[in-house]
């Protein structure tokens, strides 16, 4: 049986995206080898090119979709489109993203007995009747609306990992996450925090849909990344099988509406840009805040970076992605 303490060998898909480069950076700073496998169709080489010369790092183009032979200890699976932009552009191909991608990586861990972690989303809830969200709850989503490709793609992943777990005692970690943001973040992803950065930054006009009411809680990257690595590094179970499998909802209880995010970037870049209200997209859900019980109970864990402070970060690296027009 491996010790989870001692160096790794392990396997990031989506590595060159905006979670997947912060986790790298994270394993690789605690002595673990890395294999990063991503297609580059929302990542880039960019947030990963500091480590190309990195002894304990490769980088591997390759899309989850189809199978992938390499020995490793543990898996992490991030690869997905996460924003409507970049997940509606091809749904059939995010939906098979979410649910061959882990066909194919449950397939690898089942043949290496390694441990796999599964990056959900809180989208599996989809607009919650329930508030806030616990692990326990169904959901509320529409399985054939725009944002089905992604909400329903990971619900089916969610289903895949948890029959490994219980026909094969695959050791997995499922973990629902939350709004996330930080340095990193695509410019164009048409993410709520990203936009609005950006918005500001060019003096633009940052627009809101419906009225700005609704809600969301937001993380910053480095306390989800030190997450992650919490709940990966728990033990087996003491009858030696797996683990903890989850799910576990990992996120920022705090929450904010839409236009206090907004107002308060404005504060923050020192812009003049008036609030624009358009139409609120379909399905669009009007609250989002995790439950995080199972987080500081099992993982010992709850976010410490305030919103203002994450804010502030996140706006030096976009002010300086756009000075440089990278």
């Amino acid at each position: 049986m491996r010790s989870y303490n001692a160096r790794q060998r392990i396997l990031v898909t989506g590595g060159a995206g905006f979670l997947g480069s912060h986790l790298i950076d994270r394993l690789l700073e605690r002595g673990d080898e890395v294999v990063c496998a991503d297609n580059l169709f929302t990542g880039t080489k960019r947030n990963v090119e500091h480590l190309h010369s990195h002894p304990r790092f490769e980088f591997i183009r390759h899309d989850v979709t189809f199978p992938l032979y390499i020995e490793v200890d543990q898996i992490y699976n991030l690869a997905c489109p996460a924003s409507p932009i970049h997940y509606q552009h091809d749904p059939v191909q995010t939906t098979k993203t979410s649910v061959h991608g882990a066909i194919n990586m449950l397939g690898l861990a089942k043949r290496l007995k390694a441990r796999i972690f599964q990056a959900s989303t809180s989208e599996v809830y989809g607009d919650p009747a329930v508030h806030p969200q616990t692990e326990d709850y169904w959901g509320n989503v529409n399985p054939i609306g725009l944002r089905s490709c992604y909400d329903e793609g990971k619900r089916c992943a969610e289903t895949l990992f948890f029959d490994y777990y219980r026909q094969h005692r695959l050791d997995i970690r499922v973990a629902r996450i939350f709004n996330t943001y930080g340095p990193r973040m695509h410019p164009n992803d048409g993410r709520v925090v990203s936009n609005f950065i950006v918005q500001a930054l060019r003096g633009e006009d940052i627009t809101l849909y419906g009225d700005g009411l609704q809600t969301r809680s937001f993380c910053y990257v480095d306390d989800l990344i030190e997450a992650f690595i919490r709940y990966m590094d728990l033990p087996y179970g003491e009858d030696g099988g797996p683990g903890h499998p989850g799910p576990i909802n990992l996120g920022n209880p705090g929450e904010f509406t839409i236009r206090q995010l907004a107002e308060m970037i404005i504060e923050l870049t020192g812009a003049r840009s008036r609030l624009v209200f358009l139409p609120l997209p379909a399905d669009d859900p009007m609250q989002r805040k995790p439950d995080i019980s199972r987080a500081r109970d099992y993982l010992g864990w709850e976010p410490s970076v305030p919103l203002d402070e994450g804010l502030r970060k996140t706006i030096a690296y976009f002010d300086e992605l756009l000075c440089t027009g990278a």
